[in-house]
């Protein structure tokens, strides 16, 4: 699991769904959660949080260009790789903060991704989701 410790800097409510902004470094996260700040005690801005989110969710593009509705695409460096039959763990560098990804090892070779490669990380926003430090 990717946990990755921020700062709420918005929180957009329609209904019982609010899109939350994080930021995290210099990195910025949207999420989208079946919450408000009505129901949740520590949903609001300026609170400290923590995204968290699973290393299967994290999709990794290699030259893209074109527009994308994800809102979450960050720059990152490949660190290192490690095959494991069918799947491939990245472990990746963003803004001095570390990310790890699981995607099939057939993508991994079919994007012939090394280490020290300049590569994007992308995660939708449904599949962050946010808790107070230590709950």
């Amino acid at each position: 699991m990717n946990v990755l410790s921020g700062c709420i800097t918005g929180i957009e409510t329609g209904g019982a769904i609010s899109i939350v902004e994080i930021a995290s470094g210099g990195l910025s996260f949207t999420t989208l959660l079946v919450e408000t700040p009505e129901s949740c005690d520590y949903l609001m801005i300026g609170r400290e949080v923590e995204a968290l989110f699973k290393e299967t969710e994290v999709v990794i593009a290699k030259n893209l260009s074109g527009g994308i509705s994800l809102r979450n695409r960050h720059s990152a460096t490949i660190n290192s790789l490690r095959y494991g039959g069918i799947l491939c763990e990245i472990s990746l560098r963003s803004d001095a903060r570390e990310v790890k990804s699981i995607i099939t090892a057939q993508s991994a070779e079919r994007l012939n991704l090394t280490a020290g490669d300049e590569v994007e990380w992308l995660v939708k926003a449904n599949e962050i989701s946010i808790r107070a430090p230590n709950e």
